[in-house]
């Protein structure tokens, strides 16, 4: 598809993208076709789709998948995707906002995966609830900005990183060019792949955890002995037994500690039982 034949088709259809919802519409249809030969459609019940638009990638998918649960919050897409759809029989337009919808109530028990192109603003909220929903879906794949995947699959930690370890793993699979978009963004993209989902860590408060976790990096250029005192409310030579329990050094900054050493410092700080 081709940039006049998408602006033909939003005169013929009387709509123009809308930038308070992060509209940047896929051109590429190569780009389409490995974002859904990634996905892997048929060892599933359901494809979930966030952020449907025009239909292009939802139409690739209900070729290939039993059955296509397709989100588009601008209920003037939402319509045009019913209609242009019509003919698919497997797939369900649902006209609502993502961070509200509950896979118990539209998906049952069935097994589901989740894929998307999604508006930059709210890429994080929309992984973040996937992974923190009742119903988890067994993977998601994502077209998100460059910048936050890269961050995400950084080997550096950060809050954002964490969140989505403590549940899954990420891996960048490919990065698009702005010029694939209309209209086109700022900045590239990248289509990320969250696996290996679970509810989280057995015996982890995770409430708690995230709570020592924030104040590991309060400061992110202050080591994680003053973060994590200041953070805590600790006095420093207590902070300081605690810490050199988990074997970390002192000096450490909290962006240099892994998942497994935040596992440590929640099991050894634990023991304080904040409040």
């Amino acid at each position: 598809m081709r940039r006049k034949e998408i602006k033909k088709l939003l005169r013929e259809y009387k709509i123009a993208p809308k930038k308070s919802l992060g509209q940047n519409f896929l051109l590429n249809f190569y780009v389409l076709k490995k974002i859904a030969k990634n996905l892997g459609a048929e060892d599933v019940d359901i494809i979930v789709e966030v952020g449907s638009g025009l239909g292009f990638l939802t139409e690739i998918l209900a070729k290939e998948a039993k059955k296509v649960v397709a989100i588009e919050k601008d209920k003037k897409l939402s319509e045009i995707l019913k209609e242009k759809l019509r003919n698919f029989k497997n797939v369900k337009v649902l006209n609502i906002d993502v961070l509200k919808f509950s896979p118990k109530e539209f998906l049952g028990k069935k097994s589901y995966k989740v894929v998307g192109n999604l508006p930059y603003n709210i890429a994080t909220a929309t992984i973040r609830h996937f992974l923190e929903i009742e119903v988890q879906p067994k993977e998601m794949i994502f077209l998100i900005q460059k910048e936050v995947a890269q961050k995400i699959s950084a080997k550096k930690s950060s809050l954002l990183k964490l969140s989505i370890e403590f549940y899954a793993k990420p891996k960048i699979l490919f990065y698009v060019k702005k010029e694939y978009f209309f209209p086109k963004p700022k900045v590239d993209g990248a289509v990320i792949k969250i696996y290996d989902i679970k509810r989280g860590i057995p015996g982890i408060d995770r409430d708690l955890f995230f709570k020592i976790v924030k104040a590991g990096f309060s400061h992110p250029r202050k080591t994680i002995l003053n973060n994590l005192s200041e953070g805590l409310k600790l006095e420093k030579r207590e902070g300081r037994y605690f810490l050199t329990r988990t074997g970390i050094f002192h000096s450490k900054r909290p962006e240099n500690l892994s998942i497994k050493n935040w596992f440590n410092v929640y099991y050894v700080f634990s023991k304080k039982r904040f409040k």
